[in-house]
């Protein structure tokens, strides 16, 4: 900068001394008055308030007239000063432009740093967005594979729900047939108990009538099918690790007709024999506690405004007495895996494993105010039981509605969630759930989504069980829901 200014006033003195050839006139004066004063001073010069000037020239003839310059001197210094003023404005302009530039090179600078970090910046979220394309990427070829491996489960699901279905229908006729033979037995007993009595009018003298062989015929007959109702259960609902009973014997099948080894979907649960000493019947089983009947067994009951009879099971030992008992669980022999019209009716037998009938039970507790009792037993003989003081259930048109009132026990609180949900089984999903709850759980229930206790689920042996599904007989409030109980049943008595 300072060499810049140097430069720039030797070039404004050099065009000076061009552009004023007086000035450089007047330093030749200058050196001339020096030599003058070096001469001795003359008397014309000693007058003061004057200034003279003393011209030394060349000896030379005089043609003409002298020209003599008598500018005078404050209007050179004049000139010189005006120069010297615009040479500092200019002065003063270029560093207000050196100023500007150096302030605009400091911003440009600050600017240049911050381009080159967001540069840097740029190059890692360029990475950055690299890698999270690779994942992402990695993971839509994941979720790929396991759409595929869902559709191909679903695919299996699928088969064997048809599957299970076919084995349903051929179940379902060979209960018809089974029927059919019921009947024509029936028909040929009667025949022979008519032809016994023609026989035994011929012989009125014989001492020793003989004893009539169709009762002994129809007695057996129906062991037989109380025996093969046991046998009742599918691969859904068998225990796998349970030992084979007697009854699951070669020997033991042999006697049984192939056509009987199914019950009929909509009969109601029977027994062979009764043990009550009256014939009945009764409304329920209070009804025939009142009457007298303090054994437990099974009785033959009408309720009332129903033109239906049925059996069922009376507890007459527990908690007073006057139990229906309308389900109850023990060993695992019946298979609760059933279609809606089986949970209508009815099935199971009545001494074991059985399942009253949603039909019965709308017509039961439609007679008065009754109460709910379920008993619960887990493999290591712990005893528990839940009570609800209100117990009724909706006609078929509302799905068999479940109407609870209030919990009181030592078992836990696992059905109220389930109050005034529809029942829902394989063949009619009333569930809340997306899907059915009774293919998951293995049985036909209130259920809500799903469960929170499944006393119609698979009888598991041992309590805790590994399924991919909980579809044992639990009761989420006492083990959980991946312990199936050992014994259950649920029992009605008018509140």
């Amino acid at each position: 900068m300072e060499k810049t200014l140097t430069l720039t006033l030797m070039r404004l003195f050099l065009a000076l001394c061009l552009g004023l050839p007086e000035v450089c006139g007047r330093r030749e004066d200058l050196h001339a008055e020096v030599n003058a004063k070096k001469r001795p001073p003359h008397a014309s010069e000693t007058k003061s308030g004057r200034c003279s000037y003393t011209f030394i020239v060349p000896q030379q003839k005089l043609k003409g007239a002298l020209c003599v310059s008598t500018a005078p001197a404050d209007a050179a210094a004049a000139a010189n000063r005006s120069e010297v003023a615009s040479l500092r404005a200019e002065l003063g302009r270029q560093q207000e432009q050196l100023e500007k530039l150096r302030a605009q090179l400091e911003r440009e600078g600050s600017l240049a740093t911050e381009v080159r970090a967001l540069r840097k910046e740029s190059n890692s979220m360029n990475t950055r967005i690299t890698q999270l394309y690779a994942q992402l990427l990695h993971e839509v070829i994941h979720k790929k594979d396991q759409a595929l491996e869902q559709r191909r489960v679903e695919n299996l699901l699928l088969n064997a729900t048809t599957q299970t279905l076919q084995v349903s229908s051929n179940f379902r006729e060979l209960e018809k047939k089974y029927g059919a033979l019921t009947s024509t037995m029936t028909s040929q007993n009667k025949l022979i108990a008519s032809l016994e009595k023609q026989c035994q009018c011929r012989n009125a003298t014989s001492a020793s009538p003989v004893t009539p062989e169709p009762a002994r015929t129809q007695t057996q007959a129906q062991s037989n099918y109380s025996s093969v109702a046991g046998e009742m259960t599918n691969d859904v609902q068998r225990d796998q690790s349970a030992p084979p009973s007697q009854k699951d014997q070669p020997t033991g099948r042999a006697t049984v007709p192939a056509a009987t080894t199914a019950s009929a979907p909509t009969d109601h649960p029977f027994i062979s024999f009764p043990i009550t000493k009256t014939p009945g019947p009764w409304r329920d089983c209070q009804h025939a506690l009142e009457s007298g009947e303090t054994t437990s067994g099974i009785y033959l009951l009408r309720p009332q405004s129903a033109n239906r009879l049925l059996q069922a099971w009376c507890d007459q030992a527990s908690a007073q007495g006057g139990w229906t008992v309308i389900q109850r669980r023990q060993d695992g022999s019946v298979n609760f895996f059933r279609t809606w019209e089986q949970y209508k009716q009815g099935f199971g037998n009545l001494d074991g494993e059985y399942w009253l009938g949603l039909e019965h039970l709308y017509w039961l507790t439609k007679q008065t105010h009754y109460k709910l009792r379920l008993a619960l037993e887990d493999w290591q003989g712990r005893q528990v039981f839940a009570e609800y003081d209100s117990f009724y259930v909706e006609p078929e048109s509302d799905w068999y509605r479940l109407r609870l009132g209030e919990y009181q026990g030592t078992a836990g609180d696992s059905l109220s969630w389930h109050n005034n949900k529809a029942f829902t089984t394989l063949d009619r999903d009333k569930d809340g759930y997306t899907g059915n709850c009774a293919h998951y759980q293995k049985g036909g229930w209130w259920y809500h989504m799903c469960a929170h206790s499944n006393l119609n689920g698979v009888w598991y042996r041992g309590g805790h069980y590994r399924s991919r599904y909980q579809d044992g007989v639990y009761w989420a409030e006492f083990h959980g829901g991946s312990y199936s109980l050992k014994r259950v049943s649920m029992m009605i008595k008018p509140a």
